[in-house]
């Protein structure tokens, strides 16, 4: 519980006041597969406006610019959203990036197609973020979460990351009670997986009811 526990302060750590080395140390401890695992949700997000909760370094909002989507994001942490706009200035993309909380997004209401967070912390589950979430979706939108990844080789350094993430949370023992948390706050709510030689992601696909059954997501 203790190595458990400082493990976690580093990597808040390492979100913040050394967010400059989040890429690398993300990297080593994937084994060099943490950015493809945060691009195997494009696919899930087909475009019109997407907002991202916690889009850290700004990987995934560039990959969405790149494709002409409207990408916006949300993020707790100053030093990520100075990173993400010199990022998205480089690409000679438009940075629609603001510091805040999940829990009080500020946006109307039917604002987004598609709601979108990458390996968030444990505020995604709460009340008050998944309220918010479906608030700022469009009916019909989709919210696109990619909580879990493990590691499945079986060579030494990928049963060492492997026991790594089980430590520090990121890759938790899974069953379907968690998708009760997206359906009791209204949510239309499934999972899904996406499996490699070497790794498997766990989706959840949480989507805002329709006013209409044959209505397209539309948003204001």
């Amino acid at each position: 519980m203790l190595l458990a526990r400082f493990l976690r302060f580093f990597f808040r750590l390492l979100y913040q006041p050394f967010a400059w080395t989040y890429d690398f140390v993300a990297a080593v401890v994937s084994l060099g597969h943490w950015r493809d695992w945060v691009m195997s949700v494009l696919p899930y997000l087909p475009g019109g406006r997407v907002l991202e909760l916690g889009f850290g370094p700004g990987h995934l909002q560039a990959a969405l610019s790149s494709r002409g989507v409207a990408a916006f994001g949300v993020d707790a942490s100053p030093q990520m959203a100075s990173l993400t706009r010199g990022r998205l200035r480089k690409l000679d993309f438009t940075a629609r990036i603001t510091t805040g909380y999940a829990q009080s997004l500020p946006f109307p209401n039917s604002t987004f197609h598609q709601i979108v967070a990458t390996f968030p912390p444990e505020f995604i589950l709460a009340p008050e973020t998944l309220r918010e979430a479906l608030r700022v979706l469009c009916p019909g939108g989709e919210f696109v979460v990619l909580p879990s990844a493990w590691i499945t080789g079986k060579r030494p350094l990928e049963k060492a990351a492997a026991q790594l993430f089980r430590i520090t949370g990121q890759a938790p023992t899974w069953d379907n009670r968690f998708l009760k948390y997206f359906t009791a706050a209204g949510f239309e709510t499934h999972s899904e997986e996406i499996t490699e030689a070497s790794w498997k992601l766990l989706v959840i696909r949480a989507r805002k009811p329709k006013t209409n059954l044959h209505q397209k997501p539309v948003c204001w």
